[in-house]
């Protein structure tokens, strides 16, 4: 991704019930003023910057188990 840019990382969890889904970077916090996650837990990182660059982790979460997906981005 070019710096300054948006980022949209893309993760797909369904069940009954529904999974709680959940974003993080894998070292590191997401930053903390520049992200949203939305209702199709899609996460959005805003003017990204080198420092942003790693490994996302989305997991999702029921009663029947985990699953977790990984999206690297470069910066």
């Amino acid at each position: 991704a070019a710096a300054g840019s948006t980022v949209e990382l893309g993760c797909s969890a369904q069940g009954d019930p529904a999974p709680r889904v959940q974003w993080h970077k894998e070292r590191g916090d997401l930053p903390w003023d520049r992200h949203e996650v939305d209702r199709e837990h899609t996460l959005r990182l805003y003017a990204v910057m080198p420092t942003d660059a790693g490994t996302y982790v989305c997991t999702a979460q029921s009663q029947l188990g985990t699953a977790a997906a990984t999206a690297r981005l470069r910066v």
